[in-house]
């Protein structure tokens, strides 16, 4: 992705979830910290804003999540390690960690991702910033965070992003009731968190990429708890799309769902085999594995 201008500086990184759908693996580790291919997911996500030319970081966090932490900071042992043995290209990776400035904001107590947002206040001010939550991984070859900059520019108004699912699916996310405006651009009028099937207002689903305006702290600092006792962002994005426009950019390429166990590994597989030093080995050895299995590949 290339870098564009700097209307959106500070991103948020909620990252205070207890992973239960990775336990045990996630008993006393981070699940953001969980390897896609060599990185964790959450410097995926770092690096997709780093990209749009975002410069300030927050990460909400919880316990047990000093391992992000320490991800992002200096390791001098390892850098001399490395540097003394030669593995320049192995050290210039380390190093580029130390190159993001990183603020940490713990959410004390497990209340929804509108309350994480909401902790992020004292860093985001006055500003607008962009949300990304690092279970959706969007391919780095994609300008999915670019394009809602661009919208934000062009709009000055909250933009969240939105893909379109199956109808047996639409009971796993927050699905948008809506207007196209232009070619994927839709002026949001109301969202429903998790509907049963027949009764989502759409296919369209809310993933994991927000671009948010200021006045979203005072909604989620004055509204109800939502479903599961928790502070709801689609509640306060209800509201506030009743006072003024918020839009849905619909993306159409590739995303992981990597908080599920199965698009976990749907990303790790295709993440390895476009990796440039292990994509031969890689595809070598599931074609040799599906073959010596009797599994006939489907076109």
């Amino acid at each position: 992705m290339k870098k564009q201008g700097k209307a959106i500086r500070k991103a948020v990184f909620p990252a205070a979830g207890l992973g239960t759908r990775f336990l045990p693996a996630t008993k006393a580790s981070p699940k953001e910290m969980l390897p896609l291919v060599d990185k964790p997911l959450i410097q995926y996500a770092v690096e997709e804003a780093e990209c749009c030319g975002i410069e300030e970081f927050i990460i909400i966090t919880g316990k047990q999540k000093r391992a992000i932490e320490d991800h992002f900071d200096a390791a001098h042992e390892l850098e001399d390690l490395l540097q003394r043995k030669g593995k320049k290209d192995l050290l210039g990776e380390v190093q580029r960690l130390n190159g993001f400035t990183c603020a940490y904001i713990r959410q004390r107590a497990p209340l929804g991702l509108g309350h994480a947002i909401l902790c992020a206040k004292p860093f985001a001010k006055s500003e607008p910033f962009a949300v990304l939550l690092s279970d959706d991984v969007i391919d780095p070859d994609e300008s999915l965070l670019n394009d809602m900059i661009a919208v934000y520019e062009a709009t000055q108004a909250p933009v969240v992003a939105l893909e379109t699912v199956a109808p047996e699916d639409v009971e796993k996310y927050g699905i948008i009731d809506g207007a196209e405006e232009s070619r994927g651009l839709y002026r949001i009028n109301a969202l429903v968190e998790k509907p049963k099937p027949g009764e989502a207002p759409s296919r369209l689903s809310v993933i994991g990429r927000y671009i948010l305006t200021p006045e979203i702290f005072d909604l989620l600092e004055n509204i109800a708890p939502g479903k599961g006792g928790e502070i709801q962002l689609t509640d306060a994005l209800n509201q506030l799309a009743k006072k003024r426009p918020v839009y849905g950019l619909v993306f159409e390429g590739k995303r992981y769902d990597a908080g599920d166990k199965l698009g976990f590994l749907k990303a790790t597989v295709e993440l390895a085999l476009k990796d440039k030093v292990l994509s031969k080995g890689f595809r070598d050895f599931l074609e040799n594995f599906m073959r010596t299995q009797g599994i006939q590949a489907r076109n």
